[in-house]
């Protein structure tokens, strides 16, 4: 990182950011969503397979990737597949020898499109074993089904799961494992008190807003739900300490304004557009921009095993950046759609002055 004022920067030029868990959609938001990445400061884009069908082998994956390719030149897609009882080994050999380099976990009916879940692990030890031959990464989403009878809620429900996230550990500890999008701090202290091969992602909404900011606001509600401030506390610190197995994963995940605001909301959080400078804005706050680097790029990278970016900076400026009331959505079948995004009609204190 270079700054104008090692104390207090106007300005600070950064490599390309990568983002560790992203929604692109298909269709019409697709289209409209995928050139906003880099639009976001964003080069390398996890994308996540919870499509309608999900993406369950090799070749939906592959040719995903094409369509979303062709939408963001630029960026550097990678790519997963939705675990499912047809992924067997041979099927993560083959998707290994294709690039792809993820599976991700959804608990069933947890979140959106997660009816395919998992119910059952130790049904798929033999194809963690296979990706841990593969040298593949085992991304969770990492909470229980809600259950009344066993004392399990959206509040809860995260951190139930951790012994499970333990047990997985314990039985491949070769297996590169993300807790995504953690919101406790039970979260955080598990992650930190297993082996390297653990990681975590954390989001930037998570890093901003606590339970009463999404109970009674649809565009704030997503799964997992914002806690407590202590929780918000935790995964400020941790990101601030410039812990190396915490990394950004935006969980990014837009739905048109209708699905958002209808009888029963849907889940997820739009940051695309503006992610960078809403991270670089929180860690102004936190007094931590020296460490901003680390959890936008260089932690997730080291973490996938991929090589330092070597694709140009972008510099962010203490100027503010209006973020609109909502994006239309291009295309789509709806006449009017729009998607609107977190911060919706505020200004947050970094923009993006240029790219090389």
């Amino acid at each position: 990182m270079s700054a104008e004022n090692s104390s207090t920067p106007a300005s600070i030029t950064l490599p390309w950011a990568s983002d560790f868990h992203c929604h692109l959609r298909q269709g019409a938001m697709m289209e409209t969503v995928t050139p906003m990445v880099e639009q976001g400061g964003v080069h390398t884009v996890l994308a996540m397979p919870n499509l309608t069908p999900p993406l369950t082998t090799t070749q939906m994956a592959v040719d995903y990737g094409k369509e979303l390719q062709k939408l963001a030149p630029n960026v550097h897609f990678i790519l997963t597949l939705y675990l499912n009882p047809a992924l067997t080994p041979a099927e993560i050999a083959k998707a290994a020898a294709a690039g792809i380099t993820a599976v991700k976990v959804y608990p069933s009916g947890v979140t959106t499109n997660s009816d395919w879940g998992v119910l059952d692990f130790k049904i798929y030890y033999p194809t963690f074993q296979a990706m841990q031959d593969a040298n593949m990464v085992l991304c969770l989403h990492g909470e229980c089904p809600s259950d009344a009878a066993k004392g399990i809620c959206i509040l809860n429900a995260e951190e139930r799961f951790l012994a499970t996230l333990c047990e997985l550990h314990q039985a491949f500890p070769k297996l590169r494992i993300v807790l995504e999008h953690a919101t406790t701090q039970a979260a955080v202290e598990c992650v930190k008190s297993l082996g390297d091969t653990v990681g975590c992602t954390i989001t930037a909404h998570h890093l901003f807003i606590i339970i009463d900011d999404w109970a009674g606001h649809p565009h704030h509600f997503c799964k997992p739900v914002a806690k407590f401030p202590h929780d918000r506390d935790a995964l400020r610190e941790v990101v601030k300490s410039g812990h190396p197995r915490f990394f950004l994963g935006s969980d990014s995940a837009p739905h048109p304004r209708s699905a958002k605001q209808g009888e029963k909301p849907a889940a997820g959080v739009f940051t695309t557009p503006i992610l960078i400078p809403l991270m670089a804005t929180l860690f102004d706050k936190m007094e931590c921009l020296d460490k901003l680097e680390g959890f936008i790029s260089t932690y997730g990278r080291q973490f996938y095993g991929l090589p330092e970016p070597t694709d140009g900076t972008i510099t962010l400026v203490r100027l503010p950046l209006g973020v609109p009331a909502a994006y239309a959505v291009s295309g789509s079948a709806s006449d009017g759609e729009t998607v609107v995004p977190f911060m919706a009609s505020t200004e947050i204190e970094w923009s993006i002055a240029k790219t090389e």
